[in-house]
């Protein structure tokens, strides 16, 4: 039986491109990643090229198993590789998965690279898959990810207690959000006005 999520699936936007991930990409996400700010939140430390390393051989071998689709963002206007997101826990049976593993550059928070990719990523689960369910999560205390995560239109669903262990052995609480199908139309259209209008502020701030 063929993947939900076929290799290679490329997504198309306006300033970023969502790439399969592929091991010729690792050199420059490692060199991206030696940012310490990126990982705060999360479970490893990416920082750590072998780590970095294994994560993205383990997301390969699940892409093969149908699990996970690994992307790089490449940024258009730039001509480089800025980061990294996924499709997660992908479950065609339930029509359902997740997007998550993002993570960007700081040079390019706040800016309208993330509400592209999930513009591109919820489009594509919605309207070329046919889920019925989208999940995000995040650390409950990861309020910049938290807030992101509601922008864009995700139902809080509630804290997971000790729902991840990260690899210094400590506990992880994480908020968990959806996005269903009956709700995609409304949401898209939301979406679509808040990045147009970062765009608008980006090319704004530009030419003053």
């Amino acid at each position: 039986m063929a993947n939900w999520v076929p290799h290679p699936t490329i997504l198309q936007g306006q300033i970023v491109n969502l790439l399969p991930l592929e091991e010729e990409h690792f050199p420059a996400l490692d060199l991206l990643a030696k940012e310490a700010a990126i990982w705060k939140f999360y479970t490893y430390d990416g920082t750590n090229s072998e780590v970095l390393l294994n994560g993205f051989l383990s997301a390969l071998a699940e892409r093969e198993n149908g699990t996970r689709f690994p992307f790089v963002i490449f940024h258009k206007e730039q001509n480089a590789i800025i980061g990294s997101t996924s499709f997660l826990d992908i479950q065609p049976k339930n029509k359902k998965l997740e997007i998550g593993g993002t993570w960007v550059h700081p040079d390019y928070w706040a800016t309208a690279v993330n509400l592209e990719c999930k513009l591109l990523l919820l489009t594509h689960c919605f309207e070329k898959l046919g889920a019925w369910r989208v999940q995000l999560k995040t650390d409950e205390n990861n309020i910049r990810s938290r807030k992101a995560i509601e922008k864009i239109g995700g139902k809080f669903e509630g804290i997971l207690r000790n729902d991840m262990v990260r690899d210094d052995q400590s506990k992880r609480n994480s908020a968990y959000y959806s996005i269903i199908e009956s709700e995609w139309a409304d949401k898209k259209t939301q979406l679509k006005i808040l990045f147009d209008r970062k765009l608008k502020e980006v090319s704004d701030h530009r030419n003053q």
